[in-house]
């Protein structure tokens, strides 16, 4: 098996770091991302900061605009609103049919990966608004953990793909996660007792509410800061 070249390498590492930066809030919806700016920040060639972006912009992190290169994708209430509805149909679909076809290494994934998420702090030293990387990596993992029972390649990858583009919208609707009235550990516990006992229809439920939760609140809370601090849309 043939090893990953240095422009692989050097590649990945610049989409890693970038993701991670716009997942953490280091770079904000609706920046620019400029080569020079990037090359000398991450130590990179124009060549691998361009495929790294080329990449982001797949999984909906990134957009090429005309006349303006790549930018961190800006937030949108109406395209939150049309992703979760989306995410909410495509989710349930895709967890019943996991539930229905996983096997018993499949529930044990996903009992390991919310026990790692379970012991993940929410918050990093360095990440006082937003869920640390850690955090953000062992909840992505579990999500994924529930889903990939799914036997139909097709179902799973659409539904995936609508998480990867949720994902920057969940990162800024972080610093309300924590709202006094939620327990979003307790959700994420329900959910994985409901899928572990199969019982399909609280599981499906659950993640439904688990989504539009998310986003409903992100969508309020924005509406009732001043426009100065409330997240960046567009």
């Amino acid at each position: 098996m043939s090893q990953p070249s240095s422009k692989d390498t050097r590649t990945h590492g610049t989409y890693r770091r970038l993701r991670e930066d716009i997942l953490g809030g280091r770079l904000t919806p609706g920046q620019r991302l400029k080569f020079p700016d990037l090359c000398r920040e991450y130590g990179t060639s124009v060549g691998a900061a361009r495929e790294a972006l080329v990449r982001l912009a797949s999984e909906g992190l990134v957009r090429t605009q005309a006349h303006q290169g790549y930018t961190v994708t800006p937030l949108s209430y109406d395209d939150l609103r049309e992703l979760t509805k989306a995410r909410v149909e495509m989710e349930s679909l895709v967890l019943r049919l996991s539930m229905e076809e996983g096997d018993t290494r499949w529930e044990a994934r996903a009992v390991a990966a919310h026990h790692v998420l379970r012991r993940t702090p929410y918050l990093g030293p360095d990440s006082p608004d937003h869920p640390s990387d850690d955090w953000a990596a062992a909840h992505a993992e579990f999500h994924l953990a529930l889903l990939v029972g799914c036997t139909n390649r097709r179902l799973l990858d659409v539904a995936l793909g609508l998480r990867e583009e949720a994902e920057l919208y969940r990162q800024w609707s972080a610093p309300h996660g924590r709202e006094r009235h939620r327990d979003l550990a307790a959700e994420h516990r329900d959910l994985l007792e409901a899928v572990v006992d199969r019982e399909a229809g609280r599981a499906v439920e659950l993640i439904r509410d688990h989504i539009a939760h998310t986003a409903q609140l992100l969508i309020t809370c924005a509406e009732d800061e001043p426009a100065a601090e409330a997240p960046a849309v567009g």
